[in-house]
């Protein structure tokens, strides 16, 4: 999670941002209750299984031996030792973690893990902007927080509002989306990173000619002109848990598997499991999860039985939490173990609305849009739904032992 808070709703006053971004990386780390605190950043969220292992042995190693998957599929590391960075610096350089030591905090890419639509390859798309964004001096000036999100075209990663996206589009064209704006502009698929990494630019620049500073498009939405076309209806949906459907030769009738964690969480046993079972690739997701693409569907009860989520249908969809005690000081409350009991306590079925846990009012690694937000008091929680229309549902107070029933009836929320 973040230590700091999430931008400003867009349309307010941009915050100030006089101080410097706080946004940890692999090299600079987070100081935190649990120790130091690292974040690697990676593109896509792209790994190789030897990657995955050499990640597994420094959680292990230098850290408390869990690995985090965070809201943008890059990954944690907590525990550390405080004067371990540069240890950790060169591990991840050998294995190809670490391309660009100016721009590791900048190579915030998500892009859809899915199987192939055949609009676009967009984790072709991830590498080429990623080595474009690291080849580019004015990028440093970016904050740690500037998001890019390659959609396939599915609209999963394009719902995560992220402050450049670029959508595949049916006719070798992409669509170019500036913060939440509800306009885009058309690109040459060929040139979409090119173009995305050139939103940027001007974003940067077009910040020191009206004298503003913001580590966000959302937060100045005027700065930059609209796109002439309107924002397109997208489906929005999420490749499912378990095996993919689609494929065919070689990965057989299905595309591979889908799996899901816990809080994105992970013990470093589990980590070398999961890479076991991955064919050649591994695809971390802004949910918390990995696609491993080709891998068979018998390799599922293996993952099942190591603790990975390997269907849905349950509470837990949707289902974040910040770090909470005893990770982080400024929480009022345990909020995982919390939200580990009210969600498997909840009743069979999906969960509706997806629901985050804040253990105060920063509400680090939130979801965007309609969401659930359970918020710690120090007496017990305030549950409300956020996002929705002005005016409508009304925050409730309840205890612990009353937070899992209007957590549940929250999410059922229609209105």
């Amino acid at each position: 999670m973040s230590p700091e808070p999430d931008a400003a709703a867009p349309g307010a006053a941009v915050p100030d941002r006089a101080r410097a971004d706080a946004c940890p990386g692999a090299l600079r780390l987070h100081t935190a209750d649990d120790g130091a605190l690292a974040r690697v950043r990676l593109p896509g969220g792209l790994l190789t299984p030897a990657q995955a292992l050499a990640l597994a042995d420094a959680a292990e190693e230098l850290g408390d031996g869990r690995l985090e998957i965070t809201s943008r599929g890059n990954l944690q590391l907590r525990g550390l030792a405080s004067d371990c960075g540069g240890v950790l610096g060169g591990r991840l350089r050998a294995t190809g973690l670490l391309p660009s030591d100016t721009h590791e905090r900048v190579r915030n890419i998500v892009a859809s893990p899915g199987p192939a639509t055949g609009l676009a390859d967009v984790r072709a798309w991830a590498r080429s902007l990623d080595l474009a964004l690291c080849a580019s001096p004015w990028a440093t000036a970016l904050s740690g927080k500037f998001l890019f999100a390659l959609d396939d075209g599915s609209g999963d990663v394009a719902a995560l509002d992220a402050d450049v996206t670029l959508i595949a589009g049916p006719d070798g064209t992409a669509l170019l989306r500036l913060g939440r704006a509800a306009t885009v502009r058309p690109v040459p698929a060929g040139q979409a990173p090119c173009a995305a990494l050139e939103a940027a630019r001007e974003f940067l620049e077009a910040q020191r000619a009206a004298g503003v500073r913001a580590w966000h498009l959302r937060e100045v939405p005027g700065l930059l002109p609209p796109g002439p076309l309107p924002m397109p209806v997208l489906p929005g949906t999420r490749p499912p848990l378990g095996a993919l459907p689609g494929g065919g030769p070689p990965a057989g009738p299905h595309a591979g598997l889908h799996v899901g964690l816990r809080f994105g969480l992970a013990t470093a046993g589990q980590w070398r499991i999961l890479a076991g079972a991955a064919e050649g690739e591994l695809r971390l997701t802004p949910w918390r999860g990995a696609v491993l693409p080709g891998a068979p569907a018998g390799r599922l009860a293996r993952l099942a039985a190591a603790g990975f989520r390997t269907a849905s249908g349950t509470a837990w969809d949707g289902a974040s939490a910040c770090t909470g005690l005893p990770g982080c000081a400024k929480s009022l409350a345990d909020v995982r173990a919390d939200a580990a009991r009210a969600l498997d306590g909840a009743p069979g079925g999906a969960g509706g609305l997806p629901v985050h846990w804040s253990g105060c009012e920063r509400r680090c690694g939130h979801p965007a849009g309609r969401r659930v937000d359970v918020l710690a008091t120090g007496q017990g929680y305030r549950v409300a739904v956020e996002g929705g229309p002005p005016g409508r549902g009304t925050a409730v107070e309840v205890t612990n032992e009353e937070m899992a029933a209007a957590v549940a009836a929250a999410r059922r929320t229609t209105t």
